[in-house]
């Protein structure tokens, strides 16, 4: 199983990012799937999660309003829009997959598959 995050970089405070995320090694349609930041010196926190439909979302209170995850099950990809960015929203991007049963439901830990990060750093 391999998930490849790409699209972080340097940007200026309220600008906006695109993150990719893409899945291969597993069947993505039967997974949720989720992003975890982790700014330096701090731990892993989770951002976003959305159910393997698409249909059910979950949002860090920190990140609600400002951040817009999908998915595309035809292409085996991830997506995480950013906006409004904060120079706080600097960290390392990781994407994660959890596949299940249950086509309606989000989850915000359980992660089995994790991808190896793309670097966000917000200027202010």
């Amino acid at each position: 199983v391999q998930l490849q995050a790409s699209g972080g970089g340097l940007v200026q405070a309220g600008g906006s990012l695109r993150l990719s995320c893409a899945v291969s090694g597993l069947t993505f349609g039967n997974s949720a799937i989720a992003w975890f930041r982790q700014a330096p010196g701090k731990e892993r926190e989770f951002v976003t999660a959305i159910s393997r439909g698409g249909g059910n979302r979950n949002y860090a209170d920190a990140v609600k309003g400002r951040f817009t995850i999908s998915r595309d099950n035809a292409k085996n990809t991830l997506y995480l829009q950013m906006d409004s960015l904060k120079p706080e929203d600097t960290a390392v991007y990781y994407c994660a997959a959890r596949p299940t049963t249950n086509g309606n439901t989000y989850y915000n830990t359980g992660y089995a598959y994790w991808g190896q990060g793309t670097l966000v750093t917000v200027s202010s």
